[in-house]
């Protein structure tokens, strides 16, 4: 194989991180179609498309303010229909909740639908891509991209293959990353959490244990670790940036007694209240 020119994106799931994914590829020139399940949702996820064109342009990432966030908002293109979404997609880039059902039951649907040509990419957090690669279709064409928060800052793109992966599959998603103005965070093999989250979870875990148990409160943990070490964020402040239906998911998933007591409290105080995090204007802090 010779390495694959990625030019047409589809980015599936326009929550959060989805809709920044879709924003920043079609920042950089690429021609994105962002996908999501509803078209009650497509109208979401247009005025948090609006409101990126705004951020670039406040925190003055180069070239916004001279129309290109405007430019940007002309690359993208939304779809409810899936097949549609993915019809010449040179790669599919999924961001959709993070439960291995329904990303195993997306790939299988996705594997029928978009062309022969096209390489998936998964953006999950927590789970291997060996967890999903035998629903593709095309396991030598699977790999996982992570992007963290807040993408035109924390510009890392975390790059991890399988045993399968084609080596011109891994490169040219590293070229993309490049071209979409990311730092291409390669790794030499499958690691649950990738470089970021392997440093930052533990930190998240600690601090719900900590609240939780009745040890500490939001603004204690926070202070601690901000005075402490010169963070400018304490964890708290980062799971309302994650946005708390993430560290909802995976603390269901996750099977232990810890992880079931932080979801319930999440639940019970935030999430039925919908505080959400940053996105909804109040999480474990008010942004109103």
């Amino acid at each position: 194989m010779t390495m694959p020119t990625i030019k047409n994106v589809t980015v599936l799931g326009t929550g959060v991180l989805g809709s920044q994914i879709a924003f920043q590829a079609a920042f950089h020139g690429y021609s994105v179609t962002a996908y999501d399940i509803s078209d009650e949702i497509i109208e979401k996820a247009k005025e948090r498309f609006a409101k990126l064109a705004e951020i670039y342009k406040s925190d003055r990432v180069p070239g916004a303010a001279d129309g290109k966030a405007e430019e940007a908002l002309k690359n993208l293109r939304l779809s409810s229909d899936l097949g549609d979404a993915v019809t010449d997609a040179d790669l599919v880039i999924e961001a959709v909740p993070e439960n291995l059902e329904i990303k195993r039951d997306t790939y299988t649907k996705l594997s029928t639908l978009a062309p022969e040509k096209t390489i998936f990419a998964t953006n999950s957090s927590t789970l291997l891509p060996s967890d999903i690669k035998d629903f593709t279709g095309r396991p030598d064409r699977f790999i996982a991209l992570h992007y963290a928060n807040n993408v035109w800052r924390q510009n890392t793109a975390e790059i991890m293959g399988t045993s399968d992966t084609d080596p011109d599959v891994f490169a040219a998603v590293v070229e993309f990353a490049k071209g979409s103005g990311l730092v291409p965070i390669e790794l030499k093999k499958e690691k649950a959490g990738y470089v970021l989250n392997s440093l930052l979870v533990p930190l998240l875990n600690a601090a719900a244990g900590l609240l939780v148990g009745g040890y500490a409160d939001v603004e204690t943990v926070d202070k601690t670790w901000r005075i402490a070490t010169g963070a400018p964020l304490g964890p708290f402040q980062i799971f309302d940036i994650i946005g708390l239906t993430t560290p909802y998911n995976i603390s269901i998933a996750s099977g232990t007694p810890e992880g079931a007591a932080f979801a319930a409290y999440l639940k019970e105080n935030y999430i039925d209240k919908g505080k959400l995090g940053t996105a909804t204007g109040e999480g474990f802090y008010s942004y109103r």
